[in-house]
């Protein structure tokens, strides 16, 4: 049974709520949410409700929001849902605020010997087969606060210097420790117009060529490329690696996609946005 907009309107609200709580550092309990919500549902399950804040957490990338950890994004959503969205996120300045704050913070790269636990495997992309949505105008949304975390240099960086220590771990795990030490960081050595920012290489010599892109918040969240690195990723398939790094803050984790970025991703034409939903 499709749910009705009294229906959307209450548990959007409420997943904001709980969002703007998560941006600020602040603790919350998703299970009492969960039940002071389900009065207002029409007698919905625990699965239901959980599967709607997969469906909000999809819609919320569309908007160039984060998404709630845990619930992971499920794209085949109702068009309501997202007018919903854009007409609750525009009346939300807290949401604004701690999204700000969250995507422009400084960060740096934890000290770390043991990456044993650091890969994760790739989301699978999915294709979407929702109710066709009619065009929206997005006016109540403010920012796509996805590429601005995308541009905060510190938080790359941070990236890119913790990805440096991966690859001197894997190598020496490998056993080639001359290797290892040849692992070079060219995005500040030679510059950011090669394509990639750290060179490593396989156990038999051959360079790889490791594109970094670093998020603090969840596995699925979009990523943003350049066309000097799509175009990379095509002629050096064999060689390109990127690396999307994860939930940072709390406990960096990383999955590679390797070769070609449009056999693994929904690519934006325009923006250069990459998404797996």
């Amino acid at each position: 049974m499709d749910w009705s907009r009294e229906e959307v309107e209450a548990i959007v609200a409420d997943y904001l709520h709980m969002l703007t709580l998560e941006l600020a550092g602040q603790s919350y309990s998703k299970t009492a949410h969960r039940r002071a919500l389900q009065s207002k549902l029409n007698g919905r399950s625990d699965g239901s409700i959980e599967f709607k804040h997969g469906n909000i957490s999809a819609a919320m990338l569309t908007l160039g929001f984060p998404y709630i950890r845990g619930y992971q994004p499920r794209s085949n959503f109702q068009a309501l849902l997202l007018a919903v969205l854009e007409e609750q996120v525009g009346a939300r300045p807290s949401l604004d605020q701690a999204a700000m704050v969250a995507v422009q913070q400084p960060a740096m790269a934890p000290l770390q010997s043991d990456f044993s636990h650091v890969k994760a495997q790739a989301p699978i992309r999915q294709h979407r087969t929702a109710e066709a949505q009619s065009p929206l105008s997005f006016a109540g949304v403010k920012r796509d606060y996805l590429e601005r975390e995308a541009r905060n240099q510190s938080l790359g960086l941070a990236g890119e210097e913790f990805v440096l220590q991966y690859e001197h771990w894997r190598l020496n795990q490998l056993g080639q420790p001359k290797l290892a030490d040849r692992v070079e960081h060219v995005s500040r050595t030679k510059g950011d117009g090669l394509g990639f920012d750290v060179l490593s290489y396989e156990t038999d010599g051959r360079e790889r060529f490791v594109e970094v892109k670093t998020t603090t918040f969840g596995k699925d969240t979009p990523f943003f490329v350049s066309r000097g690195e799509l175009t990379l990723s095509s002629k050096a398939k064999d060689q390109f690696h990127l690396y999307r790094l994860f939930e940072f803050r709390k406990a960096p984790r990383l999955f590679a996609l390797v070769g070609a970025l449009e056999q693994h991703c929904s690519l934006d034409p325009v923006t250069y946005r990459a998404s797996f939903n």
